[in-house]
């Protein structure tokens, strides 16, 4: 079950990063040219967002077993660390470093921006967020199922009886 749900989420974290990519590109190629950091961070709550969407209905589905609020909170909260884990390599390289102050070579920058967000900060995030979101956030297998307080759809009975026939 633990390859399957990091296949998912990896899934999902690729999807997600497709969709943060958009965003952050066309904020800074915009609105927030000077403003790099600010830009990772808009994406990354976007992004986040639809991950706890994906996640919680996919990659996670059959764990959890707390109130939707509850798991929410959690989920928002760890992915919030994620957040400022992926764009602290962005703020390290802009404010300690001033990798911004050669803007007259655009694709440098543009790839500078690329390893320090996509390939770091998610990496840091990534490794971050799969452990915590299975341990606080999602904590137990099949907990949804087994907890006294589930509440399921029919989809979910139905779902459960076809897996014990």
């Amino acid at each position: 079950m633990r390859h399957h749900e990091l296949v998912k989420f990896a899934i999902v974290g690729g999807t997600t990063m497709i969709f943060d990519l958009a965003i952050f590109y066309s904020l800074i190629f915009t609105v927030l040219d000077e403003k790099p950091t600010v830009a990772k961070i808009i994406s990354g709550v976007m992004a986040t967002i639809l991950s706890y969407i994906l996640n919680r209905e996919w990659s996670f589905k059959n764990r959890g077993g707390r109130e939707r609020h509850h798991e929410a909170l959690l989920f928002f909260t760890i992915s919030a660390v994620g957040v400022v884990l992926a764009a602290a390599p962005m703020w390290i390289a802009n404010n300690m470093f001033e990798i911004r102050a050669d803007q007259g070579n655009v694709s440098k920058v543009v790839i500078i921006d690329f390893v320090l967000n996509y390939i770091i900060g998610n990496l840091l995030q990534m490794v971050f967020r799969f452990w915590a979101l299975r341990r606080f956030a999602f904590p137990e297998e099949n907990a949804r199922a087994a907890s006294p307080d589930f509440d399921p759809t029919p989809e979910e009975l139905a779902e459960e009886e076809l897996g014990h026939s």
